[in-house]
């Protein structure tokens, strides 16, 4: 699956520059917007969209979301390439969602470079994160791939429902790290996960059955395979967050700790606080409730979940998805070449080192 991420992900930039180009100029705008009713401004749109998006994709990301959409394409009996306007609709969304979210989260790193509103301020950050929700449903109406229209406005409709539902699960984990505080369930975390980072997982499977003409029960089952394994990568972003701080003991720094320096609630802090002694837990509450947290408390929380064996739990439950995923698409009659790179996908989403 590496090697598949690393072949196309060429591609993949070469198209968002076709749709959100790096230089900005009035043919582009007239072209792709329409004509103005006055007169375009290509230089100010270049400074408040054009650049802040190439800044925040040149520093690294995967990519999964739009390769996983060429995945499907293939494994469904069409040509990829035909599809590559179609894979950067989920790809430039989740951008625009890391753009928004940055801001909310009051979050000073982003791929290892100040957040994008500590750049170009939060006005410019957050007009070009709305953009990028917006800027995706242009491809539907150039419809790149002849759709019929009845599909389109399946893919249309699909799109609305699911970002929805994904600013229902960002409600959700803004509500919890304002109150800093741990009063939910697992089962509470697992829906704001399978709604903040699953709808756009659902996005990728869902567009990739819809374009191609799947029946809906083909559509749910590749739903439920990108929903599922959205929330075990979302998980193991919180093992690579303590897991990375634990092996920098001693290296403190921005990145240190992050998720508990903003007091976000994980499975691992919510498993911690049920595993652990009333004092521990006390303690690893307080911690992160607190509005400033030194080094030190860091630590000292870090190692109250690793003493819980949260870790450990949190892997768990992450293979554990990542099985029932696998099991969502076995009865779908996929070639033996696109069933073994859904199936390493999920285990990619856990085994990354980054």
């Amino acid at each position: 699956m590496r090697e598949t991420l690393a072949d196309w992900r060429p591609a993949i930039d070469e198209t968002i520059a076709d749709l959100v180009p790096r230089e900005i100029d009035a043919d582009y705008l007239e072209s792709f917007f329409g004509d103005p009713t006055y007169e375009y401004d290509p230089t100010g749109i270049q400074r408040a969209l054009s650049t802040p998006l190439w800044d925040l994709l040149d520093r690294g990301g995967k990519r999964w979301r739009a390769i996983l959409f060429l995945v499907f394409i293939e494994g469904f009996d069409e040509d990829p390439a035909e599809f590559l306007q179609y894979a950067c609709i989920p790809e430039i969304l989740h951008n625009g969602t890391i753009i928004v979210d940055d801001v909310e989260d009051e979050a000073t790193i982003r791929r290892g470079e100040p957040a994008l509103h500590h750049v170009y301020g939060q006005d410019i950050a957050l007009n070009a994160g709305n953009a990028m929700y917006f800027l995706p449903l242009k491809i539907l109406t150039t419809n790149p791939a002849d759709l019929p229209a009845d599909r389109r406005l399946a893919a249309y409709e699909m799109l609305m429902q699911e970002l929805n539902r994904t600013h229902l699960g960002q409600g959700m984990d803004i509500c919890w790290h304002n109150e800093r505080g741990v009063r939910i369930t697992p089962e509470q975390y697992l829906e704001m996960c399978a709604c903040k980072t699953g709808c756009l997982g659902r996005i990728v499977a869902r567009l990739a059955a819809i374009v191609t003409d799947q029946s809906a029960e083909v559509e749910r089952a590749v739903a439920t395979y990108a929903e599922l394994t959205s929330v075990a990568f979302q998980i193991g972003d919180d093992i690579l967050d303590v897991e990375n701080s634990l092996g920098r003991a001693g290296e403190f720094g921005k990145e240190f700790g992050n998720d508990i320096r903003e007091g976000k609630t994980t499975l691992l802090v919510i498993h911690a606080i049920q595993e652990s002694e009333p004092e521990r837990a006390r303690r690893l509450r307080e911690i992160l409730s607190a509005e400033t947290t030194t080094d030190e408390e860091i630590s000292e929380a870090l190692s109250i979940i690793e003493d819980a064996g949260s870790l450990a739990y949190a892997r768990d439950h992450a293979l554990e998805l990542a099985a029932q995923a696998r099991e969502s698409i076995d009865r779908l009659e996929f070639d033996d070449e696109t069933t073994r790179k859904l199936r390493e996908f999920t285990e990619f989403v856990i085994d990354r080192k980054e």
